[in-house]
């Protein structure tokens, strides 16, 4: 599972802790996320991540 960099504040998406503020259980994949999730830190959009691995 890939992990994914906010380009703006650095925040990275674990796929395997997921993000339980918005819902998104442990597991998901950050390509499986809806298109409208934002970063939970600075609000920026998911086009504004990038892969880390």
């Amino acid at each position: 599972m890939t992990k994914y960099l906010c380009t703006v504040c650095g925040y990275e998406y674990d796929p395997e802790l997921g993000d339980g503020d918005s819902d998104i259980a442990p597991g998901t994949d950050f390509e499986d996320i809806l298109e409208d999730w934002v970063c939970p830190t600075c609000g920026a959009r998911k086009d504004n991540f990038e892969p880390t691995e």
